[in-house]
């Protein structure tokens, strides 16, 4: 457990970063902060290792107040990671991620060792661990950093704005991959970031912070979307609330029907064979939908540059918000189910999926 106990931050100059702060951040579970430019949220995360010394008030880490403790003790059992990953230029991958575990005093055979598994463990190829950050792609760096943040295995990780470099795509696979490993590790962290979106996605409860560095709402993200406690919070959460909030209700025993498909690769007769005049087609590889066609639009056979890849898929038993966003965004307006192994289970349509929302008399207000 993470506590602040009216902690406040003036700097010489007068400005008041963070004033009177007064949390619990639970242990084993994520903390978010966000808010508006200005609101303390980097302040806040750095006083808890003392890279930033709190001008009064009380920090403390399962009980015993930071303040107590020596700095550099400190600082090495706990995780740090920031925006573009902060590693060294001149060192590694392997050395990178090693730092840390050499500098408490491992041995090199246990530290690379340690290395290894992280490496395989954040999906990074094992040729990487020879290469300098340099030689990396954007994510790869992020994947390295977080890696180098686990590698003494600390109880607790602060995190930076640590995916906001890179691109959507990989900000979201990076995303998923954190929330696996937090769920087999359960490590208790404090994640700052300035999007309400990627805060509601990660973290099991959210500080939204006020500029001035004051607590305005601290509340599970699906509470903090059905129930704003006033018009800053409702405003900085911005519109769409009820159709975000659908993330944390599980979608139930939907209706879902059987989908005709072609392989990709079928010729043209095929597909209009299985279209009977219908305007879109679903198209599978192995099993897996990889994307919709239009009969008329085709050449002689479905290749990839023939698929419509603007509908998502939804996994059964995944969320509302996933099922509704699916059958949305779909050219055919049935939204594309799939299982665990992301082969296809069939399709629901969007007035079937609204239908059970109804029903939810415990979802998210409209």
């Amino acid at each position: 457990m993470i506590t602040f106990d009216k902690v406040t931050k003036v700097y010489p100059d007068g400005t008041r970063a963070v004033d009177g702060l007064s949390l619990d951040l639970p242990t084993g579970k994520i903390t978010v902060f966000v808010g508006p430019s200005g609101c303390g949220k980097t302040t806040s995360l750095r006083m808890i290792n003392r890279m930033i010394e709190p001008t009064s008030g009380t920090i403390g880490i399962d009980g015993r107040p930071t303040s107590s403790l020596d700095p550099v003790t400190l600082r090495r059992g706990i995780g740090y990671v920031i925006q573009s990953g902060g590693l060294f230029a001149h060192r590694t991958v392997l050395e990178n991620i090693a730092t840390v575990p050499l500098l408490l005093g491992w041995g090199k055979a246990k530290a690379y060792g340690a290395a290894r598994e992280l490496i395989e463990r954040m999906g990074l190829d094992a040729s990487l661990t020879s290469k300098y950050p340099a030689q990396l792609s954007g994510g790869q760096q992020q994947r390295v950093g977080v890696a180098r943040a686990l590698a003494a295995d600390p109880p607790v990780m602060l995190m930076d704005e640590p995916f906001s470099a890179v691109d959507p795509q990989v900000r979201e696979q990076l995303q998923d991959e954190f929330l696996r490993l937090q769920a087999e590790l359960g490590k208790t962290i404090v994640f700052v970031t300035h999007d309400i979106d990627e805060a509601t996605k990660l973290g099991d409860q959210v500080a939204v912070l006020r500029v001035g560095g004051t607590l305005a709402q601290l509340a599970p993200p699906a509470d903090l979307l059905a129930d704003p406690v006033d018009d800053f919070v409702a405003d900085f959460i911005g519109r769409d609330r009820g159709y975000r909030a659908l993330a944390f209700v599980a979608a139930p025993a939907l209706p879902i029907q059987p989908e005709a498909t072609v392989e990709l690769g079928a010729t043209r007769e095929q597909v209009a064979a299985v279209a009977a005049g219908a305007p879109w087609v679903l198209v599978v590889e192995d099993g897996a939908p990889v994307g919709w066609v239009a009969p008329e639009r085709l050449g002689a056979t479905v290749g990839r540059d023939d698929l419509h890849r603007g509908g998502t898929v939804a996994r059964v038993g995944g969320s509302l918000r996933a099922a509704l966003d699916a059958a949305l965004s779909s050219p055919s307006r049935r939204g594309v189910l799939a299982d665990d192994d992301g082969r296809l289970v069939g399709t629901v349509s969007a007035t079937d999926v609204l239908t059970e929302i109804e029903r939810d008399e415990t979802g998210p207000p409209s």
